[in-house]
């Protein structure tokens, strides 16, 4: 259940708020039709988590728009995926100086708002094959920051060298959700399948020659990975991998009915 929907229903039984104002707070609009968008304000209320917007194949003034709406309807944190550096500029000029777009470059991420305070039942590892894929790696960390998760980050941890991700056990063993990056063969993720005891997402980046097919063959092998507890996103799918971790760093025991 989403935290909102909770504390609605904690002060109705306080007594500090009214049956009749917990029902206006649950009926407000689920939408604001701004034309362009039909910006979804009960995500939240219906996932636990906010609207994301999808920075791709939207003009500047089209994002700043959708922006506006989220932090009117009280969204203090807002994530911009896939977003252009050239596009990032307009738009912390359109937002300005009402919001603050904080842009990070390498992930194509931007992110309007403060980060919340960690609030997950535990941490999150990222851990990247190599450099190359630490663009991804970053979109998916970013997005579990976002959301309000302790990020540890493991770059260039790969199966090439070992030795590398053996001398970070600990951080592996400690976590509740670990994120395997990777691109050429895509190994990582079986590999820390099979020293991790919780779960594991993989995500296969178009990272390779030419025989790596832009990802496939990284995807291929992950999904047919050996190490059990392993599930994958597609190919570059940072955000649906940092998305994933989160809800399953916030999952708690439900109360029997």
């Amino acid at each position: 259940m989403s935290e909102s929907v909770r504390q609605v229903l904690q002060a109705v039984r306080e007594g500090t708020l009214s049956v009749d104002g917990a029902l206006l707070r649950l009926k407000e609009k689920p939408f604001e039709d701004i034309g362009f968008a039909k910006v979804d304000l009960h995500r939240s209320v219906r996932q636990g988590a906010a609207e994301v917007i999808y920075g791709a194949g939207k003009t500047p003034e089209q994002i700043a728009g959708i922006v506006k709406v989220m932090r009117r309807h009280g969204q203090g944190t807002i994530l911009i995926t896939r977003l252009s550096g050239e596009s990032a500029k307009s738009v912390g000029r359109l937002c300005a100086p009402e919001a603050a777009l904080d842009y990070h470059e390498e992930a194509r991420v931007g992110i309007v708002g403060a980060l919340p305070q960690p609030d997950g039942i535990g941490r999150i590892v990222v851990a990247t094959g190599g450099t190359s894929d630490i663009p991804v790696a970053e979109e998916a960390a970013l997005t579990a920051e976002v959301l309000g998760n302790q990020v540890t980050r493991l770059y260039d941890v790969g199966v090439a060298g070992l030795h590398r991700m053996l001398s970070h056990m600990d951080d592996i063993m400690d976590a509740s959700v670990i994120i395997a990056v990777a691109g050429m063969e895509g190994a990582l993720a079986s590999v820390v399948g099979g020293l991790a005891g919780c779960p594991v997402i993989a995500v296969p980046t178009s990272v390779g020659y030419g025989a790596s097919f832009g990802g496939i063959s990284a995807l291929l092998s992950m999904l047919n990975s050996c190490a059990s507890g392993v599930t994958v996103v597609n190919i570059d799918n940072g955000f649906g991998a940092g998305f994933f971790a989160s809800r399953v760093n916030h999952m708690q025991p439900r109360e029997s009915k």
